[in-house]
């Protein structure tokens, strides 16, 4: 029988997270596996596998923050926001000159913090039921409406001028579903000289860092997290007592011991060390939210 949990896989640049989720199956001789949110075939980096029950845990990672390093090229723009896309325009050497280091400062500035973004039309975000990157591809037009989203640090760690066109490379910690490649988009529009992003790689999704994760090739031999050890790390810990963990698994409350734990939802925690389920506050008693499957003794 299969152990549920959550895996960190580091994903290489050329194949899709599906492929990952498909690989981690074989692996794992299961078909119960999920991720807590795409990477771009042209992306690496971080992703984070469910396995079995604990995929029930994704949905409370799915919306975590998020750090990523890229490379922006500054000086041309794409169909796609990225350079797998097709060019759209390029800007002359006048301009690009006139590209300095005080001007991307202030342009990083200024989509930096709480931000209003459109998302890039190559993007997953469904339109009438359809993803917007297929409706793309099939030739329609896609117009999405701006989001509010977060960018707590936007630094520049490099600049490098190449020929024709200047590239950055930056480092991004941003709430759930900030585009990178917007970013990049945006910051050569506010230039005057259009950009698009080279590179891209996930480093970190909420307390789940890259440099923990397995490479695709090394699936076979991977460990995943437990899910009590995953949902400790993402959420506040509740340890509860045999009886209790029996009362939250039969759907009882926990009556007025809400004030047990600092913040809420929380990760219910039994003796044998087992992740009982995600409780929530129901006034002053605390209530499973989700359950896990009961691990086998």
């Amino acid at each position: 029988m299969v152990s549920p949990g959550i895996l960190l896989v580091d994903k290489p640049g050329g194949i899709t997270s599906h492929d990952v989720v498909s690989r981690t199956r074989r692996a794992f001789g299961t078909r119960k596996v999920g991720h807590a949110g795409t990477l771009d075939p042209m992306a690496t980096g971080l992703l984070v596998i469910g396995i079995e029950g604990a995929t029930r845990l994704l949905t409370y990672i799915v919306g975590a923050d998020k750090t990523y390093t890229a490379t922006i090229r500054l000086g041309a723009t794409t169909s796609t926001d990225d350079a797998e896309g097709e060019p759209l325009t390029t800007a002359n050497a006048a301009a690009l000159a006139a590209v300095s280091d005080e001007r991307i400062a202030a342009g990083v500035a200024a989509l930096t913090g709480a931000i209003s973004q459109i998302p890039s039309a190559v993007s997953a975000i469904k339109v009438e039921g359809r993803r917007a990157y297929d409706r793309v591809r099939a030739g329609e037009s896609v117009e999405l409406a701006a989001r509010q989203v977060t960018v707590s640090r936007f630094a520049v760690l490099r600049r490098r001028d190449v020929d024709g066109a200047i590239d950055l490379d930056v480092v991004v910690d941003c709430s759930s579903g900030t585009y990178i490649r917007a970013l990049a988009r945006d910051l050569g529009a506010d230039l005057g000289v259009g950009g698009h992003l080279t590179a891209l790689r996930r480093t970190r999704v909420g307390p789940f860092d890259v440099a923990d994760a397995v490479p695709v090739d090394g699936l076979a031999d991977a460990t995943a997290l437990s899910p009590a050890e995953a949902a400790a790390r993402v959420l506040a810990r509740l340890d509860v007592t045999g009886d209790e963990a029996r009362d939250l698994r039969h759907g009882k409350r926990l009556v007025g011991q809400a004030a047990r734990v600092a913040a809420l939802p929380a990760a219910a925690i039994d003796p044998d060390g087992a992740l009982v389920g995600i409780v929530e506050r129901r006034g002053a008693d605390l209530k499973s939210a989700m359950n896990m499957p009961e691990e086998a003794r």
